[in-house]
């Protein structure tokens, strides 16, 4: 009976207890399964596994290495100061071929992308279904398909491969990649605001300039980014079409075989941080805005 007693006391000072803070409550013990640590080192193991090309790129464009790149010779910081060097500069004019072409097919994608974007949106018309799908095709098709029948096309019309044709291909690769990012951002508008600017004796042309264009712009730097990237970025297409011109991708590959020279690294490092840098500034830019708006909300 001692053990009854001592039992009903434990709950009547439970009760007590209760009834003098209800808002109180024993805490439980949380039981650690298997997804609350697998989760997270799932997460850990695919940063490091993302980061390690990265970080042995930066590292390796401070080894002092002469003409092979694959093992560790000291640290210098001769090759971030005379990255031009190499070669007679060959990494260097690749690297601004590729500035070239990228932002040439960037130009021409993005402004042929965003009218037939609008056509798509706004007009009705014949085939229209037909060339949504074909815009699709560039994207689901492989580099090496789309490359390939390019560079027998240019073959058989007789045009020498140089750098107009990459400029060529890469504009037909991304013009799709711009079709449908800007499509998105004019399905988003509100056609009223467009209809105000007409009701206020706007012309045509002034309502795009002053009110399409400005609300479309955000959708517009999105899908010329994307192209830039892509342009500057591909090997396949541009090893088919490219000639004799070279490319940073181009000339990566093949130094690849004899380990890539550290100035390579350094262009590669430069071009992420310079990434890092545009990525970390939107953010903060975001993020200012943001608190602007909620403070004169």
């Amino acid at each position: 009976m001692s053990g009854e007693v001592q039992a009903a006391a434990v709950l009547g000072e439970l009760a007590e207890s209760e009834a003098r803070d209800p808002g109180r409550r024993t805490p439980r013990r949380r039981r650690v399964g298997l997804g609350d640590w697998l989760l997270p080192a799932y997460t850990i193991i695919a940063f490091v596994f993302l980061l390690i090309p990265i970080v042995y790129t930066f590292v390796f464009s401070f080894n002092d290495s002469l003409k092979s790149n694959i093992s560790w010779r000291g640290f210098t910081f001769d090759k971030w100061l005379n990255v031009c060097n190499v070669e007679g500069g060959a990494v260097c004019q690749a690297f601004g071929n590729s500035i070239v072409i990228g932002v040439a097919a960037t130009v021409i994608a993005t402004t042929l992308g965003t009218m037939i974007a609008l056509a798509l949106v706004r007009y009705r018309f014949r085939a229209r279904s037909a060339i949504s799908l074909l815009l699709f095709l560039p994207m689901a098709t492989p580099e090496v398909v789309l490359g390939a029948g390019l560079a027998a096309q240019f073959l058989a019309v007789g045009v020498p491969k140089d750098m107009t044709t990459i400029i060529l291909a890469h504009t037909m690769f991304c013009i799709s990649f711009v079709v449908v990012t800007v499509k998105a951002r004019i399905s988003s508008l509100d056609p009223a605001l467009e209809e105000a600017g007409r009701d206020l004796y706007g012309s045509p042309a002034q309502v795009f300039w002053r009110v399409t264009f400005p609300l479309l712009t955000p959708g517009i730097l999105a899908a010329a980014l994307l192209s830039f990237a892509l342009s500057f970025d591909d090997f396949i297409i541009t090893n088919f079409n490219s000639g004799s011109v070279s490319t940073f991708p181009k000339y990566v590959y093949i130094s690849a075989s004899r380990g890539i020279p550290a100035e390579a690294n350094v262009i590669a490092s430069a071009v992420f941080m310079f990434a890092l840098v545009l990525v970390i500034a939107a953010q903060v830019s975001r993020t200012a805005r943001a608190k602007r708006l909620a403070k004169l909300g």
